[in-house]
Formats: structure tokens, sequence, C-alpha cells
């Protein structure tokens, strides 16, 4: 097995993922309760996420698993507010775009995420977001 094939399979996978993500939110700009976008949204975080845990790169994975958090919850409240949410899941975005970055430099995730813009993103997702007995924010 050769860690460098499967880490360039993640960082391209992982970057049209990505791309998408990046294109149903800006969809959702356009119609908040666009189902479509939800679901790709969802989808793509959801791979993300996956695929990342599955190289062991756990602030990729802990960011994915965030917004696979959020999107649920607007997926159920059939939804995104463009107001509160959106501003956020392009946050969370831009930091999956930054992680992936690193990995695509350095050939490693770095230890830790970003903390000061995770931890604050993430701090004003749980403040903006109702709570739900499925979802422990």
């Amino acid at each position: 097995m050769d860690p460098a094939r499967y880490r360039d399979l993640f960082v391209e996978e992982a970057g049209e993922h990505l791309g998408d993500l990046g294109r149903a939110l800006l969809a959702l700009e356009k119609d908040p309760a666009s189902a479509d976008a939800l679901e790709t949204c969802f989808r793509m975080v959801h791979s993300v996420k996956g695929m990342a845990a599955a190289m062991h790169f756990d602030p990729i994975t802990a960011v994915a698993h965030r917004l696979e958090d959020r999107l649920d919850a607007a997926r159920r409240a059939g939804k995104v507010d463009p107001t509160t949410l959106l501003p956020k899941l392009f946050e969370g975005l831009d930091v999956l775009e930054r992680l992936l970055g690193a990995v695509r430099e350095t050939g490693a995730c770095p230890e830790e995420t970003p903390p000061r813009k995770v931890a604050g993103a993430d701090a004003r997702l749980k403040k903006k977001l109702p709570r739900s007995p499925s979802i422990s924010i």
C-alpha cells in the first residue's frame, strides 16, 4: 500500500467534493429552501468526512462532521437560514479548503484545526441553531 497514492487520491476527490459543496452553497444563497442544493451539500460533506476518517485526517473529519450535523438539521427544517447558518457554512467550507490545501502542500494534515477560526465559527453556530435531541452541539 502506497500512502502517497491514497493521499493524492484523497486530495483530488475531496477537492472535487468541496467544489461541488461551494456551488451548492451558492445555489442556497439564491434559494435557501432548495432541497437539491441541501442534499448536495450534505452528501459532499458526508463524503469528505468519510474519506478524511479513512485517511486519519482527524481535523478534517471533525470540521466536516460539524458541518454535516448543521446541514442535517437544515434538511430536516427544509431550508437553510440565509442570514445565520449560510455564512457559517461558507466559513466551514473555507476551513476545509485550507486544511485540504495543507495536505496538498505538505503531504500531511495539520495536527490541529486552525483554533480561532474553527472554534469561533463553531461557537457561533451553536448559538444560532436550535437544540435537537439527535444532534449534540
